[in-house]
């Protein structure tokens, strides 16, 4: 799919029309001569995963680590339709397993925030029963449009904030508000009957959250936590760390369980 810009109203044909619209149907005949299976050809099994800005460092280290134990790592960026395509490749049955390192998706959903993934976010991969290890990366905060710049909503002006840009401000979510977010997650993750893995980041859930962050709030993240874990399916294992979301060790840990999940399945 490519989209291009036809600089003047298409509203007939003149010189320049005709070349926009040549080049147009060039580039869609140059994409169509491209031997798609050649060039996406790949014996490795792909694993799908969530990211944010605010976990990058984390997500740099698991695509490299994954690479380096034989798997390909697809990055989708987790801001509503990066999760929403995550999940529509694992219905085309392209994913083998699923590191979902960022639920934001599921706080701006309640809140009807920038970052909302939509009403099946999280149901997909339990539904077709992958392999996934997951975290609730960014989710302490959402993602709020602002309408003016550096300047946040009545709604919000009580709690932590900061701004990620000028027009796009990261609110962290009060006790109560995480605790309606843990039991979503919860009531989402209902579908996941087994091979998954609930890791939780003791000292934050974002670089926002973390000691010296703008959002850090360890008494909020035990709310939260709590709430996770009275909330989840016991089908799912869950496995608490002493790190941040983004520390190598917690990172690598991630990766050997999902890991893990996949060669197990194998095997059955």
């Amino acid at each position: 799919i490519m989209m291009m810009f036809s600089v003047s109203d298409i509203l007939g044909l003149n010189p320049f029309m005709r070349k926009v619209l040549a080049n147009a149907a060039g580039a869609a005949c140059g994409m169509a001569k491209i031997d798609d299976e050649k060039v996406a050809a790949s014996n490795k099994p792909l694993i799908g995963m969530s990211n944010l800005g605010v976990l990058t460092k984390g997500a740099e280290f698991a695509v490299e680590y994954l690479e380096s134990k034989g798997y390909e790592v697809i990055m989708f960026h987790a801001v509503g339709a990066g999760g929403r395509a995550m999940e529509q490749m694992m219905r085309e049955g392209l994913i083998t397993g699923v590191f979902d390192y960022a639920m934001g998706e599921i706080s701006d959903e309640l809140h009807h925030a920038l970052r909302a993934g939509g009403p099946e976010r999280l149901t997909v991969a339990g539904k077709l029963g992958l392999p996934q290890v997951l975290v609730p990366g960014g989710s302490e905060h959402i993602g709020l449009f602002l309408s003016e710049e550096n300047v946040l909503p009545e709604k919000y002006k009580n709690h932590m904030n900061t701004f990620h840009s000028p027009i796009i401000a990261a609110p962290r979510l009060n006790p109560d508000e995480l605790v309606e977010v843990a039991k979503e997650i919860g009531k989402r993750l209902q579908f996941t009957k087994g091979d998954a893995v609930f890791m939780l980041p003791l000292r934050g859930t974002s670089r926002y959250g973390v000691e010296g962050g703008p959002l850090r709030n360890p008494e909020s993240d035990k709310t939260y936590y709590a709430a996770i874990k009275a909330n989840l399916p016991k089908t799912i294992e869950v496995v608490e760390k002493d790190l941040g979301p983004e520390d190598p060790e917690f990172v690598k840990e991630c990766c050997d369980r999902l890991i893990g999940l996949i060669e197990a399945k194998k095997k059955k």
